[in-house]
């Protein structure tokens, strides 16, 4: 899928107009970061995994990592990324775009807690070089996510 794919799953809510397209990268948290002048918390990374009942993306926020114990807790088995080869065919977008929208059938989306501490989020739209800004409320619903997970956790807050 591309950015084109996203753009025509978006014109069903009526925000394909709302994605912003860069000259330069997002492939990465801090590109994005860069790309949008916002702190890398902001950018909404997609994480993807396989599980015994299939692929399951996560939506974190930018400076959240995995917790090991957490993911295992909520999903009942160990956390195993896709590997890179892997991504693009299951869930449907290249490594630098996947983002939740228009992903392949049977791709299980879930949105962890650390996205609700802020009022907006950028997650991509298919492509290494797009984003879009969202409410944490709007990417539930434009993602169509199962519902809100916490398995992650967040740098420590240094005093």
């Amino acid at each position: 899928m591309s950015i084109q794919a996203v753009r025509t799953y978006f014109e069903q809510f009526g925000i394909a107009d709302q994605i912003l397209e860069f000259e330069v990268s997002s492939a990465t948290v801090e590109l994005a970061a860069a790309a949008l002048d916002c702190e890398p918390a902001l950018i909404a990374k997609s994480l993807t995994f396989s599980t015994a009942d299939g692929p399951v993306m996560i939506v974190a926020a930018g400076d959240a990592k995995v917790d090991n114990a957490k993911y295992k807790a909520h999903f009942g088995e160990k956390a195993k990324m896709l590997k890179g080869d892997e991504v693009e065919v299951l869930i449907g977008h290249a490594i630098g775009g996947v983002c939740p929208f228009g992903v392949k059938e049977g791709v299980r989306v879930w949105l962890d807690e650390s996205l609700r501490r802020f009022e907006h989020i950028y997650p991509a739209c298919g492509s290494s070089n797009s984003a879009i800004k969202l409410t944490p409320d709007q990417l539930m619903t434009y993602s169509r996510a199962l519902g809100w997970c916490d398995v992650t956790k967040l740098p420590e807050v240094q005093a």
